[in-house]
C-alpha cells in the first residue's frame, strides 16, 4: 500500500520590497494595499505617504507585476 504525498506544512518563503508611489496619499494608501492583497502570495502591504511595503513570495510574482497592479490604480510607482 503506497501513502499519498503530505503538502508541505512549511512556512511560505516571502521577501520584503518597498515601492515608491508618487502622489498616493493615506486614504488612497489603503485601496492600493487592498488591490495587492488580492493578488495570490501577497500575505502583508503597508502603506505609508508616498510607498508601500509589500510582502510575497517571490515564486508568484516579481517586483513588476505588484508595480504594474499599483501602475493600473492609476499611480506612478518604481523601487525606491
Amino acid at each position: 500500500m503506497t501513502q499519498a504525498p503530505t503538502p508541505s506544512t512549511s512556512p511560505v518563503k516571502s521577501i520584503r520590497t518597498l515601492i515608491g508611489v508618487r502622489g498616493m496619499d493615506r486614504e488612497a494608501g489603503l485601496r492600493v494595499a487592498g488591490s495587492l492583497l488580492k493578488l495570490e502570495g501577497v500575505l502583508k502591504a503597508v502603506p505609508d505617504d508616498g510607498q508601500i511595503e509589500v510582502h510575497y513570495d517571490p515564486s508568484l510574482h516579481t517586483v513588476m507585476d505588484l508595480i504594474r497592479d499599483i501602475r493600473q490604480q492609476g499611480f506612478l510607482a518604481g523601487m525606491l
